[in-house]
């Protein structure tokens, strides 16, 4: 296997891609972006690409929703929680109050805002690629900012940066959610605590645009509720395709496997024929899923022999489905 994942060394996305079985002794390919990192999947130099998406503190990581919403034919086969502790280093021992500038992810500096503005108010914040690009840009004899802020664990490939502070981030329980995604077509087994990922349109009328009306959202969320498909996570991005084009970025709990939500899928592509399908895959805290009696797969099953039964003669053969 050839991985890549949002680099340089040291970031946290390397430290959850380290966590897959294998990782460790693959061949590791850092990407400067996120929309790097899937078109080296989507080209076949890698077999599986490593991304943030979601984080406890921020939700959801834009640049890849957007990157994955535009691409084709890529699955997610695996979710990685990584807790986030952030440290501030310098190329130089620095007193705080000499620093004027500072550099990191946004999402990272966004998690430290509370103790930036308590302990270096004036510092000026230059964003980053990555936490790690921004430390490691600090080595760099033309750096145009005093100090980074990046994970601890990049502290062992690059001992020559000083530690100026510890544990500054404003909320100690933060954890950022990582997607493996992969080119294969094939769907991980499900195992009883599973999640499914789509993307979904605003259903579009007969020209081709977005039907802005009243209760556009609630006739697809309708559709997971009356399955008993329970929605852990939703968000709105812009397609960019014009103003008020919007599509809905979803994790559901359960599996494609599982009757109740093939039946919530086929619904929704019925309003929305642009739905995405990104993928079935465990749950990374194993937390199982359990549906209502009515929506489990005896329902399911006993709902569709009824339905046949009614046919003594057997189904016309005009009736599809």
């Amino acid at each position: 296997m050839r991985y890549t994942y949002l680099g340089p060394s040291g970031t946290f996305t390397e430290s959850a891609l380290l966590s897959v079985p294998g990782a460790v002794g693959a061949e590791r390919i850092p990407a400067t972006s996120v929309p790097n990192a899937l078109e080296r999947l989507r080209s076949g130099d890698v077999d599986a690409a490593m991304v943030p998406i979601e984080n406890s503190v921020e939700g959801g990581v834009s640049a890849t929703l957007d990157a994955i919403a535009a691409s084709e034919g890529m699955r997610i086969i695996r979710e990685v929680l990584v807790p986030i502790r952030f440290v501030l280093v310098a190329a130089r021992p620095l007193a705080i109050d000499e620093i004027k500038t500072v550099s990191t992810h946004s999402h990272a500096w966004a998690q430290v805002r509370q103790w930036a503005d308590a302990a270096i108010p004036t510092a000026e914040y230059l964003p980053g690629s990555s936490t790690a690009a921004a430390a490691v840009g600090l080595l760099d004899p033309s750096c145009a900012y005093d100090a980074a802020i990046c994970s601890p664990a990049l502290l062992a490939t690059h001992p020559d940066l000083h530690v100026l502070a510890e544990d500054i981030g404003d909320n100690k329980n933060a954890v950022t959610r990582f997607v493996l995604i992969s080119s294969t077509a094939d769907i991980p087994e499900p195992t009883g605590a599973d999640k499914t990922t789509l993307t979904i349109p605003l259903p579009e009328n007969r020209e081709g645009t977005p039907e802005n009306r009243s209760g556009a959202l609630l006739e697809l969320l309708e559709q997971f509720a009356s399955r008993g498909v329970n929605l852990s996570r939703i968000e709105s991005r812009p397609t960019g395709r014009q103003m008020g084009s919007y599509m809905f970025s979803v994790d559901a709990d359960g599996h494609i496997y599982e009757a109740r939500m093939r039946d919530a899928l086929r619904g929704l592509h019925r309003i929305a024929p642009g739905i995405k399908y990104l993928g079935s895959y465990p749950r990374a805290d194993r937390q199982p899923t359990v549906a209502p009696r009515i929506h489990s797969e005896n329902s399911f099953d006993a709902a569709h022999a009824w339905v046949e039964s009614l046919f003594p003669g057997g189904r016309p053969a005009h009736l599809k489905r």
